[in-house]
């Protein structure tokens, strides 16, 4: 059965709103919605953005940990090649470890040079970094990462890491060019898509790998409400907010060559985003998951940048009441 999750990046463009207080309120929210029915949370990462997009996934994850027991936590995504895969390694079985086998480990190799360059490492080595990384993080949830030697990490003789997972968290890659969808083929445990684009790329790919299993983690970029288009008048601001920052970090192409939105009905017309009721809803959800049985999980962004956090709680209210349960008696 597939899973329905809420996508955070704890993001508070809001100055006046204390970001403590801001934690308190989504992470009350998480433990209302798991009690609504949600299956899972995801957390995403960047650096140095000024409205406090989550630089610290882990940490999130662990207090969501200790506040749920029964839904699944996973990062869509981390960007390992900013990070020591050792320490990423740590942390993931640290938190598998915390949530009784709950949390799955979520990465990709990134994009916004800014990022980076403050880390010391170069955008052109991204796709090297994370294919060693994953194999490092692999040694080292088996127990010992010593020995290895890559083009980007090398680690001394008699490094035993502990401790061990006792549930191995499945390591997913996020992609969306045709060599890092091939790539996430190749040594992923499941693939992380983003509005449903490239799942296809991603099974024929599997397909030629031979891999019978291919498993989807499905990021939604839609607003689902009962009047979804006087939802989109109070929030699409946020939206384009959200939409134009990601323009700016290079996520859709180089900054300087790709346009902002200049206002959200245009990000309707494009696609960006899509509006529904729970009718459409759930003929859509439907309709995709009949054609695309490999997809677990299908998540949805609970909180726009600056939304009131009451707003984002209506919209899961009606996601898990007037949605999740009809594709579920559906299907």
């Amino acid at each position: 059965m597939t899973d329905f999750g809420l996508w955070y990046d704890f993001r508070n463009p809001d100055r006046e709103r204390p970001f403590g207080a801001f934690y308190r309120e989504l992470l009350e929210q998480i433990g209302w919605a798991e009690q609504q029915g949600i299956d899972s949370v995801w957390l995403t990462e960047h650096h140095f953005v000024p409205d406090g997009y989550s630089p610290s996934p882990f940490v999130l994850a662990s207090a969501i940990g200790q506040r749920t027991s029964r839904l699944r936590i996973g990062t869509n995504l981390i960007v390992s090649p900013l990070h020591d895969p050792v320490r990423l390694a740590e942390d993931s079985a640290t938190l598998s470890l915390l949530t009784g086998g709950r949390f799955d480990l979520g990465v990709g190799q990134g994009y916004w040079e800014r990022e980076f360059a403050a880390f010391g490492q170069r955008v052109v080595n991204r796709p090297s970094l994370l294919e060693e990384g994953v194999e490092v993080i692999r040694r080292a949830w088996a127990g010992d990462a010593s020995g290895f030697a890559g083009r980007r990490y090398a680690l001394p003789e008699g490094l035993a890491v502990t401790p061990q997972p006792e549930t191995t968290p499945l390591l997913l890659v996020g992609a969306m060019a045709e060599p890092a969808i091939a790539r996430a083929a190749r040594i992923a445990d499941g693939f992380l898509s983003t509005q449903n684009a490239h799942q296809q790329a991603y099974l024929d790919e599997c397909a030629a790998l031979g891999r019978e299993d291919p498993r989807i983690y499905a990021g939604q970029w839609a607003i689902i409400a009962e009047d979804p288009e006087r939802t989109w008048a109070a929030i699409g601001e946020h939206a384009l907010y959200q939409l134009n920052e990601y323009i700016s970090w290079g996520a859709f192409g180089p900054p300087d060559a790709t346009p902002r939105f200049t206002d959200p009905q245009q990000i309707l017309d494009a696609g960006a985003y899509v509006l529904m009721d729970a009718g459409a809803a759930v003929d859509e959800y439907t309709a995709l998951l009949r054609e695309r049985p490999q997809i677990r999980d299908v998540h949805f962004w609970a909180q726009l940048p600056g939304e009131p956090v009451d707003s984002g709680s209506e919209r899961i209210e009606y996601l898990t009441t007037k949605v999740i349960p009809r594709i579920r008696e559906r299907l």
